[in-house]
């Protein structure tokens, strides 16, 4: 089969980490990424199946990974040589067609009885993502037993499976993923009369719509740095869009604050960082209001910064990490299909590429902002090699 693997390979990753600071994607010519014909990857037990990706999107996560960036945390929980890819819309060996939800908790793992977290049907706090039947991995695409969706084949736990109806279209399923991400963070940030989103790339995007999907109808903020990226916040539902260095003097006119310093009297109810960096994470807690609350959806890495107005506000900063259940009882992935069908997010996926051209859908991702695109995805479904099951 073919597929883009990953390997250990600490000179590469260094060389890939320079690429990327250089030009951003830059790591998937230079890095431990490579093209292979593989060996199919093995059912772990009879209860699994085989799945042939048709979409596989590449988020952000993955682009942190390929060009060095991901950070030193995740060492102990993934396992190598593995396939990236864990937005996948496929199809089983019957032809029907699924998305995955990519963490690995403990019923993919074999593992009874299962955690307190997975017990409750809450996956992305399982506390066994380095243990049971499984090498380790916290999700599919960065565990070396069950491949990835950057790949003609994979395999999953039936679990982690989930039909797709008849009416969405492949762009639409690639989309349930990260929107069940999105829908996550969204029902993080709580209700409030006033909210911002930090950020307008595709998580940015999907947790506007999600935020006036499911939260409170108040002033909704976006931050977008691209003409494309505002047009479609305000589409989804953003009240107001931003430029990223008017984040501070949107909130004070929605709130009538004043200004101390970089900090407002008043603030937002909720802040949701879909970016992750040192910066943003700061401006969260700047313009958040006392006792508000600040989540990060984008994964931050390591940053550098100063909690003093956190500590003095009360802020709570609080992580939203892929999905399982929900408060009131629905699974977010769900949730999230309702929300791809409702604001039409297929229409997200702007470009797709066959394997072969990785290096440029990698560019292309990263650069997806100027260049006037969101979702990027490798599209499997005119690949050649198509092995039987």
């Amino acid at each position: 089969m073919k597929a883009l693997q990953f390997e250990r390979n600490l000179p590469r990753y260094a060389a890939a980490r320079l690429a990327g600071s250089v030009v951003p994607g830059w790591g998937g010519a230079w890095g431990p990424l490579r093209l292979r014909d593989t060996d199919v990857p093995a059912l772990p037990t009879p209860e699994w199946v085989r799945v042939r990706p048709r979409l596989s999107g590449i988020c952000g996560s993955d682009l942190a990974t390929v060009d060095g960036r991901s950070s030193r945390y995740f060492e102990p929980i993934v396992s190598f040589p593995f396939v990236p890819g864990h937005e996948v819309a496929g199809e089983r060996d019957d032809g029907s067609r699924v998305v995955l939800e990519a963490v690995l908790g403990c019923a993919a793992r074999g593992i009874d009885p299962p955690c307190e977290a997975c017990a409750a049907g809450d996956v992305g706090r399982c506390e066994r993502v380095a243990f049971g039947d499984l090498e380790p991995g916290l999700q599919t695409g960065f565990c070396c037993d069950t491949g990835g969706g950057w790949s003609t084949l994979l395999v999953a736990h039936p679990d982690q499976l989930h039909a797709v109806p008849d009416e969405l279209s492949d762009e639409d399923a690639v989309m349930v993923e990260p929107a069940a991400c999105a829908v996550r963070a969204a029902l993080a940030a709580g209700e409030g009369d006033v909210q911002i989103v930090l950020g307008a790339g595709t998580l940015g995007l999907l947790t506007v719509a999600a935020l006036r999907q499911f939260g409170r109808q108040g002033t909704l903020i976006a931050t977008a740095r691209y003409p494309h990226q505002a047009r479609l916040a305000k589409e989804l539902g953003a009240d107001v869009v931003v430029d990223p260095d008017e984040a501070h003097r949107a909130v004070r006119r929605a709130t009538g604050a004043m200004v101390i310093g970089d900090t407002l009297t008043r603030g937002a109810d909720a802040v949701v960082d879909c970016v992750g960096h040192a910066d943003t994470v700061a401006t969260g807690i700047d313009v958040a209001r006392a006792g508000g609350r600040v989540v990060l959806c984008g994964m931050p890495g390591t940053v550098s910064l100063d909690l003093t107005p956190l500590w003095h506000k009360e802020v709570a900063l609080v992580g939203a990490y892929a999905y399982g259940r929900e408060a009131d009882g629905r699974r977010t992935f769900d949730l999230a299909f309702e929300l791809v069908r409702e604001a039409d997010l297929g229409r997200l996926v702007s470009a797709t590429y066959p394997l072969d051209r990785y290096q440029e859908a990698l560019e292309h991702a990263a650069a997806a902002g100027p260049r006037g695109a969101v979702k990027i995805a490798f599209d499997l479904r005119n690949e050649r090699e198509r092995e039987s099951l």
